[in-house]
């Protein structure tokens, strides 16, 4: 591959006398004289062997080739300035990528809220995002393959905050038999029904979401499936009520009367994962998740 003849100094140039409309308003700009700006770009045309500037009246314009080049080499002058912050990020110790895990109950809204604003802050950190259930979390922590994770227990030698408690409920299609069965229900009405069970990611230590003494269960890897099953009529589970919120309301999901065990609540815990070496961009999503969770509640 042969080395560029056109420096990234010549970009620059050219870029501040589009942007600034001319010749001695880029000098201007870049606090160099207009003659040294002139010749920059002038070996730039040379060296290309195209004109991409003509002045017209006081202003500099781009040819057409001039044109597609600096769309080129905006990009181009925008790429060395992110890879000199990263470079910045990386001597003061902030992270190029975080790996981090969440349990799939976690609001995805808040998610989404808090990784914009963290991008916002840290755009040259990277995120590694995984959701898993149950135990999958804790085997992620426990391998050492996360950096912040979101964990509906803690791991026995790790200490973690409470960061939102999720409640569970009970629901069903309102045609669904249990929705016929006159008054409260009983853990024995539900015994003969499909249950539609949320499974653990997990490998070593799995476990099942929810009640599980009915006779006839499915499970499911996703609380995304389970709410497809369950709003189609297939079967009852327990699903995050801040998931459902709008099917409880238009009627197309309807929480089971049952005398007991119609709700839990489960605790998310923020954890992280390596506590004796935290960056400042993993302390940071911490403290942005943290506030984020806070807001939601507000």
């Amino acid at each position: 591959m042969k080395a560029p003849r056109v420096s990234l100094d010549q970009w620059r140039a050219l870029q501040a006398v589009v942007e600034q409309g001319g010749y001695a308003q880029a000098a201007t700009h870049l606090h160099r004289s207009q003659s040294s700006v002139s010749y920059a770009i002038g070996r730039l045309e040379e060296q290309l062997g195209t004109e991409v500037l003509v002045i017209n009246g006081r202003k500099a314009e781009l040819t057409d080739t001039g044109r597609v080049l600096f769309e080129r080499a905006s990009k181009l002058i925008e790429d060395a300035g992110n890879l000199e912050q990263l470079a910045t990020d990386l001597s003061s110790g902030q992270e190029a990528e975080i790996r981090l895990v969440v349990d799939a109950a976690f609001p995805f809204e808040i998610l989404m809220h808090a990784l914009r604003r963290f991008a916002d802050h840290c755009p040259q950190t990277r995120i590694q995002l995984e959701q898993m259930i149950l135990s999958g979390v804790d085997e992620r922590i426990e391998a050492g393959l996360a950096d912040l994770a979101i964990s509906g227990q803690l791991p026995a030698d790790m200490l973690g905050d409470e960061i939102i408690t999720i409640e569970f409920i009970a629901v069903a299609h309102p045609q669904h038999p249990l929705h016929q069965v006159d008054g409260t229900l009983t853990l024995e009405d539900l015994r003969d029904a499909l249950q539609i069970v949320i499974s653990d990611s997990g490998i070593e230590h799995k476990q099942d979401r929810g009640w599980l003494g009915a006779s006839q269960q499915w499970s499911v890897s996703s609380i995304d499936s389970s709410l497809q099953l369950i709003r189609n009529g297939m079967g009852y589970g327990w699903l995050p009520r801040h998931m459902i919120c709008e099917e409880l309301q238009r009627d197309t999901l309807k929480e089971l009367p049952l005398r007991e065990g119609k709700i839990y609540t489960t605790s998310l815990y923020l954890v992280y994962g390596n506590p004796q070496h935290i960056g400042p961009a993993t302390r940071q999503l911490a403290d942005i998740l943290k506030q984020c969770v806070q807001h939601q509640k507000t």
